[in-house]
Protein backbone atom coordinates (compact mmCIF):
# COMPACT_ATOMS: atom_id res chain seq x y z
CA UNK A 1 0.00 0.00 0.00
CA UNK A 2 1.57 3.13 -0.88
CA UNK A 3 2.48 5.60 1.93
CA UNK A 4 3.90 3.03 4.32
CA UNK A 5 7.42 4.21 3.81
CA UNK A 6 9.91 6.86 4.97
CA UNK A 7 11.36 7.34 1.36
CA UNK A 8 13.32 10.32 0.93
CA UNK A 9 12.79 11.20 4.77
CA UNK A 10 15.62 12.94 7.24
CA UNK A 11 15.94 11.96 10.75
CA UNK A 12 18.27 12.25 13.48
CA UNK A 13 18.32 9.56 16.56
CA UNK A 14 20.24 10.22 19.51
CA UNK A 15 21.25 7.06 21.53
CA UNK A 16 20.81 4.78 18.81
CA UNK A 17 23.40 2.43 18.71
CA UNK A 18 21.27 -0.04 21.12
CA UNK A 19 17.87 -1.31 22.65
CA UNK A 20 15.18 0.57 21.45
CA UNK A 21 17.39 3.20 19.62
CA UNK A 22 19.43 0.80 17.45
CA UNK A 23 15.77 -0.85 16.43
CA UNK A 24 14.21 2.39 15.04
CA UNK A 25 17.46 3.47 13.05
CA UNK A 26 16.98 -0.24 11.76
CA UNK A 27 13.46 0.14 10.81
CA UNK A 28 14.28 3.52 9.60
CA UNK A 29 16.52 2.76 6.97
CA UNK A 30 15.02 -0.10 5.84
CA UNK A 31 11.84 2.00 4.72
CA UNK A 32 14.11 4.40 2.96
CA UNK A 33 15.01 6.97 5.38
CA UNK A 34 18.59 8.66 5.40
CA UNK A 35 19.56 8.48 9.18
CA UNK A 36 21.57 10.25 11.39
CA UNK A 37 23.08 8.14 14.31
CA UNK A 38 24.13 10.35 17.63
CA UNK A 39 25.30 8.61 20.71
CA UNK A 40 28.98 8.83 22.91
CA UNK A 41 30.47 5.58 21.08
CA UNK A 42 28.94 4.95 17.68
CA UNK A 43 31.52 1.92 16.95
CA UNK A 44 28.80 -0.58 17.95
CA UNK A 45 26.59 0.15 15.42
CA UNK A 46 29.03 -0.49 12.06
CA UNK A 47 27.93 -3.92 10.49
CA UNK A 48 24.61 -4.26 12.11
CA UNK A 49 22.14 -2.20 9.73
CA UNK A 50 21.33 -2.55 6.65
CA UNK A 51 21.24 0.18 4.13
CA UNK A 52 24.53 1.32 5.43
CA UNK A 53 24.62 4.23 2.39
CA UNK A 54 21.97 5.93 4.07
CA UNK A 55 23.37 5.55 7.40
CA UNK A 56 25.75 8.31 9.36
CA UNK A 57 26.61 9.26 12.66
CA UNK A 58 28.00 11.58 15.04
CA UNK A 59 30.21 11.05 18.39
CA UNK A 60 29.50 12.99 20.98
CA UNK A 61 27.42 13.76 24.63
CA UNK A 62 24.14 15.23 23.40
CA UNK A 63 23.72 16.83 27.25
CA UNK A 64 26.52 19.16 26.35
CA UNK A 65 25.39 22.80 24.85
CA UNK A 66 28.12 23.35 22.64
CA UNK A 67 28.05 19.94 20.99
CA UNK A 68 24.29 20.11 20.53
CA UNK A 69 24.74 23.62 18.95
CA UNK A 70 27.52 22.04 16.70
CA UNK A 71 25.03 19.23 15.82
CA UNK A 72 22.15 21.39 14.86
CA UNK A 73 24.52 23.68 12.67
CA UNK A 74 25.86 20.21 10.55
CA UNK A 75 22.50 19.36 9.76
CA UNK A 76 21.12 22.91 8.88
CA UNK A 77 24.43 22.86 6.43
CA UNK A 78 24.37 19.16 5.55
CA UNK A 79 20.70 18.94 4.67
CA UNK A 80 18.94 22.09 5.38
CA UNK A 81 15.52 20.45 6.60
CA UNK A 82 14.78 17.69 9.45
CA UNK A 83 11.73 15.66 8.55
CA UNK A 84 11.98 13.13 11.70
CA UNK A 85 13.66 14.12 15.20
CA UNK A 86 13.56 11.19 17.47
CA UNK A 87 14.50 12.02 21.25
CA UNK A 88 15.66 8.73 22.79
CA UNK A 89 18.58 9.19 25.03
CA UNK A 90 18.37 8.46 28.65
CA UNK A 91 19.94 6.70 31.25
CA UNK A 92 18.67 5.61 34.72
CA UNK A 93 20.07 5.44 38.61
CA UNK A 94 17.88 2.72 40.41
CA UNK A 95 17.55 3.09 44.25
CA UNK A 96 15.53 4.89 46.88
CA UNK A 97 14.57 8.21 46.97
CA UNK A 98 16.36 9.12 50.47
CA UNK A 99 19.63 7.38 49.04
CA UNK A 100 19.90 10.14 45.89
CA UNK A 101 22.56 12.50 45.71
CA UNK A 102 21.89 15.40 44.26
CA UNK A 103 24.57 15.13 42.08
CA UNK A 104 22.50 11.85 40.49
CA UNK A 105 19.59 13.86 40.45
CA UNK A 106 20.76 16.24 38.46
CA UNK A 107 22.61 14.12 36.36
CA UNK A 108 19.43 11.71 34.92
CA UNK A 109 17.25 15.33 34.57
CA UNK A 110 20.28 16.50 32.80
CA UNK A 111 20.47 13.67 30.93
CA UNK A 112 16.78 12.30 30.23
CA UNK A 113 14.77 16.07 30.12
CA UNK A 114 16.67 19.15 29.90
CA UNK A 115 19.20 17.71 26.84
CA UNK A 116 16.25 16.69 24.84
CA UNK A 117 14.42 19.82 25.33
CA UNK A 118 17.00 22.17 24.11
CA UNK A 119 17.96 19.93 21.11
CA UNK A 120 14.48 20.21 20.09
CA UNK A 121 14.26 23.75 20.11
CA UNK A 122 17.37 23.70 18.39
CA UNK A 123 16.40 21.78 15.28
CA UNK A 124 12.99 23.80 14.94
CA UNK A 125 14.15 25.91 12.14
CA UNK A 126 15.18 22.47 10.22
CA UNK A 127 11.77 20.52 11.35
CA UNK A 128 9.57 23.77 10.27
CA UNK A 129 11.22 24.05 6.80
CA UNK A 130 10.01 19.64 6.39
CA UNK A 131 6.78 21.04 6.40
CA UNK A 132 5.17 17.96 7.88
CA UNK A 133 7.89 17.06 10.67
CA UNK A 134 7.02 14.37 13.03
CA UNK A 135 9.01 14.50 16.88
CA UNK A 136 8.59 11.10 18.59
CA UNK A 137 9.82 10.80 22.25
CA UNK A 138 10.63 8.38 23.99
CA UNK A 139 9.59 8.76 27.67
CA UNK A 140 7.99 5.62 29.60
CA UNK A 141 5.37 3.90 31.16
CA UNK A 142 7.13 5.00 34.58
CA UNK A 143 6.26 8.85 33.62
CA UNK A 144 2.41 7.31 34.72
CA UNK A 145 2.56 5.51 37.66
CA UNK A 146 5.05 3.75 39.83
CA UNK A 147 7.16 0.85 38.45
CA UNK A 148 10.04 0.99 40.86
CA UNK A 149 12.72 2.57 38.78
CA UNK A 150 13.15 5.13 41.11
CA UNK A 151 11.36 8.64 41.15
CA UNK A 152 13.66 10.63 39.20
CA UNK A 153 13.79 9.07 36.51
CA UNK A 154 9.97 8.81 36.71
CA UNK A 155 9.88 12.42 36.79
CA UNK A 156 11.86 13.22 33.63
CA UNK A 157 9.78 10.81 31.94
CA UNK A 158 6.11 12.61 32.65
CA UNK A 159 7.66 15.73 32.14
CA UNK A 160 8.41 14.40 28.85
CA UNK A 161 5.03 13.64 28.13
CA UNK A 162 3.71 17.01 29.51
CA UNK A 163 6.27 18.50 27.36
CA UNK A 164 5.24 16.39 24.49
CA UNK A 165 1.05 17.37 24.75
CA UNK A 166 2.60 21.70 24.96
CA UNK A 167 4.45 21.25 22.11
CA UNK A 168 2.16 19.78 19.91
CA UNK A 169 -0.35 22.46 20.55
CA UNK A 170 2.27 25.40 19.85
CA UNK A 171 4.24 23.61 17.10
CA UNK A 172 1.22 22.44 15.04
CA UNK A 173 0.56 25.92 13.11
CA UNK A 174 4.29 24.76 11.70
CA UNK A 175 3.51 21.62 10.80
CA UNK A 176 5.16 19.49 13.31
CA UNK A 177 3.52 16.97 15.43
CA UNK A 178 5.20 16.09 18.21
CA UNK A 179 4.10 12.29 20.31
CA UNK A 180 5.48 10.43 22.77
CA UNK A 181 6.09 6.76 22.94
CA UNK A 182 5.86 4.64 26.89
CA UNK A 183 7.44 1.53 26.59
CA UNK A 184 7.33 -1.03 29.85
CA UNK A 185 9.75 -3.49 30.02
CA UNK A 186 11.64 -3.93 27.29
CA UNK A 187 14.94 -6.21 26.37
CA UNK A 188 17.32 -3.95 25.98
CA UNK A 189 20.59 -2.76 28.06
CA UNK A 190 18.90 -0.20 30.32
CA UNK A 191 16.63 -3.01 31.91
CA UNK A 192 19.29 -5.99 32.13
CA UNK A 193 19.82 -5.27 35.41
CA UNK A 194 16.05 -5.52 36.17
CA UNK A 195 15.78 -8.66 34.46
CA UNK A 196 18.03 -10.62 35.07
CA UNK A 197 16.59 -10.85 38.72
CA UNK A 198 14.03 -14.20 39.02
CA UNK A 199 11.72 -12.31 41.77
CA UNK A 200 11.91 -9.09 39.67
CA UNK A 201 11.07 -10.97 36.40
CA UNK A 202 8.42 -12.68 38.12
CA UNK A 203 6.47 -9.29 39.45
CA UNK A 204 6.84 -7.95 35.93
CA UNK A 205 5.23 -10.80 33.86
CA UNK A 206 2.55 -11.07 36.60
CA UNK A 207 1.28 -7.66 36.11
CA UNK A 208 1.76 -7.63 31.85
CA UNK A 209 -1.73 -9.66 30.30
CA UNK A 210 0.69 -10.47 28.06
CA UNK A 211 2.85 -12.59 29.95
CA UNK A 212 6.19 -11.75 28.63
CA UNK A 213 8.67 -8.33 28.02
CA UNK A 214 8.86 -6.63 24.99
CA UNK A 215 11.03 -6.57 22.24
CA UNK A 216 12.93 -3.41 20.83
CA UNK A 217 11.22 -3.65 17.43
CA UNK A 218 8.00 -3.53 18.82
CA UNK A 219 8.22 -0.22 20.24
CA UNK A 220 10.35 0.79 17.15
CA UNK A 221 7.49 -0.46 14.89
CA UNK A 222 5.20 2.24 16.40
CA UNK A 223 7.83 5.24 16.05
CA UNK A 224 7.90 4.12 11.91
CA UNK A 225 4.04 4.97 12.41
CA UNK A 226 4.32 7.93 13.59
CA UNK A 227 7.17 9.12 11.29
CA UNK A 228 5.13 8.41 8.78
CA UNK A 229 2.86 10.73 6.67
CA UNK A 230 0.48 8.13 6.90
CA UNK A 231 0.01 9.18 11.04
CA UNK A 232 -0.89 13.17 9.79
CA UNK A 233 -3.84 13.25 12.02
CA UNK A 234 -1.87 12.50 15.07
CA UNK A 235 -0.30 14.80 17.76
CA UNK A 236 0.21 15.78 20.93
CA UNK A 237 -0.73 12.07 22.18
CA UNK A 238 1.23 9.49 24.39
CA UNK A 239 1.21 5.69 23.19
CA UNK A 240 1.92 3.31 25.81
CA UNK A 241 3.61 0.16 24.39
CA UNK A 242 2.97 -2.19 27.55
CA UNK A 243 1.91 -6.07 26.79
CA UNK A 244 -1.31 -4.32 28.29
CA UNK A 245 0.12 -3.81 31.58
CA UNK A 246 -1.53 -0.12 31.91
CA UNK A 247 -4.76 -1.50 31.48
CA UNK A 248 -4.63 -4.53 34.02
CA UNK A 249 -6.68 -3.97 37.03
CA UNK A 250 -6.49 -6.95 38.86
Amino acid sequence: MSGWTLQGKKALITGGTKGIGLAIAREFLELGAEVLVIARSTKSIQGKLKNSANLFTNEGDISNPAFRQDLAQKISENWGKLDILVNNVGTNIRKKFVEYSEEEIRLLFETNLFSMMELTRLCYPMLKKSGHASVINVASVAGMQDVQSGPPYGMTKAAIIQFTKHLAAEWSVDQIRINAISPWYIETPLTEAVLTQPDRLEKILARTPMGRVGKPHEVASLACYLAMDKSSYITGQNISVDGGMSAKGL
